[in-house]
């Protein structure tokens, strides 16, 4: 019988997803989940990029500009300019969501065997791209004791080897919320230039800053432009997570020509997308107070319940609409399993993410849950009653 690849066996299962086999079992049997799992919000996607998909009068629907169509580009520069950010459509190439603009960056950038580091715990699937692209992700630990700061710099030089080429961060970070100042993106920025590395950063929750903090974009560091390769997307920022499609920018133009043949190799990315990303350019102001204002309510529902549960902790996130917390359970992946198949709570549950999948592995910790905050207020405090129950009753409770 032929084997499957290599690559194949050494993909891992995605954390946010793996469950889905016990959540669906748990509602064949009349239990209600709430989805904690994962970054899909209940926000409506904004009215007038509906609209443009709805009202387009296409006759056909054809292959587009491998770089994305020229209208759409021109649209997003204006877009970027508005947040500090200065584009021409040159240096923007539309992919098929933010997932091609990791891989584009990856294939591009580095070789195989080449190491890309990413503090940790990190958005589970950067694994999966650096597997399908041989590359290898070198992980500094960053912790819940200080909200999952950035590590210091000296951290990063202790594992900087001659096969470093990349270092990457998500600003705000997924899975943590942690919103990176403008001197740690300073600090990175230095350490990119002083051993001559890529930096890449994935801004898709640039909008999403809480408590009065700005978002600092990596594109802002004019000195190293050329080291740059910001990583783009509309799934979170317009709630059209479906929509597929993302955004590879960089100012490098050897880096920009050779991600092109990636494009070119792909053909196109999607037309209703770009048609309905386009439109989103214009989402009024409006939409953002009132969704940000919306998730700063969600996050202290969640933040407050899960910090007067004895024995948890949560840190409060400046950024995107994910917490993670830190419970007195022996394994992350038995508890949220245990939740979906044999609890409730008056015929409820929770479906959470385990952050052991969000590490490298093997985890260096066990007992972190990833919540994401994307539910109504309402739910979220029934879903944290029954978490608060969960916790209590679990068999594998540490304390």
């Amino acid at each position: 019988m032929p084997k499957i690849s290599k690559k194949g066996a050494e993909m891992p299962a995605s954390p946010i997803r793996k469950l889905v086999p016990f959540a669906d079992a748990a509602k064949q049997r009349g239990i209600k989940v709430f989805h904690l799992n994962i970054g899909q919000p209940d926000v409506e996607t904004p009215k007038n990029a509906l609209d443009a998909v709805k009202n387009n009068n296409l006759k056909v629907i054809e292959y587009s500009h491998s770089a994305g169509n020229l209208s759409y580009r021109k649209k997003l520069a204006e877009y970027y300019k508005s947040v500090g950010i200065d584009l021409t459509p040159d240096e923007i190439i539309i992919t098929c969501g933010g997932s091609e603009a990791i891989l584009f960056a990856f294939n591009s950038c580095l070789n195989p065997d080449d190491e890309v580091i990413i503090p940790e715990p990190f958005y589970a699937n950067y694994n999966g791209f650096a597997i399908s692209c041989g590359v290898k992700v070198k992980p500094i630990v960053s912790t819940i004791k200080n909200g999952f700061a950035l590590p210091e710099i000296e951290e990063f030089e202790k594992i900087i080897t001659p096969k470093t080429k990349a270092i990457m961060i998500c600003n705000p970070n997924n899975p943590t919320g942690y919103l990176y100042s403008k001197e740690e993106i300073e600090k990175l920025g230095h350490l990119a230039e002083k051993y001559d590395l890529f930096l890449f950063a994935d801004e898709v929750y640039r909008e999403f800053c809480y408590d009065g903090e700005k978002h600092y974009s990596v594109m802002e560091l004019k000195h190293i432009d050329q080291h740059v390769v910001l990583l783009d997307s509309v799934s979170k920022r317009y709630s059209a997570c479906g929509v597929r499609v993302g955004a590879f920018i960089s100012k490098n133009k050897e880096v920009m020509d050779t991600a092109m043949k990636f494009a070119q190799a792909r053909l196109s990315p999607p037309s209703y997308g770009q048609i309905l990303g386009e439109a989103a350019c214009d989402t009024p102001k409006s939409y953002f107070d009132e969704v940000v204002a919306d998730y700063i309510a969600r996050r202290d529902c969640v933040v407050e319940a899960i910090n007067k549960m004895p024995g948890c902790f949560c840190p409060n996130p400046k950024g995107a609409f994910y917490a993670v917390a830190s419970l007195p359970i022996d394994d992350a992946d038995n508890f949220c399993q245990w939740l979906l198949e044999s609890f409730n709570h008056k015929g409820k549950t929770v479906m959470l993410a385990p952050v052991t999948g969000f590490y490298s592995y093997p985890a260096p910790v066990k007992n972190e849950v990833r919540i994401s905050y994307v539910l109504n207020v309402n739910d979220l405090k029934e879903a944290m009653e029954c978490l608060a129950e969960a916790v209590r009753v679990y068999p594998g409770r540490t304390s």
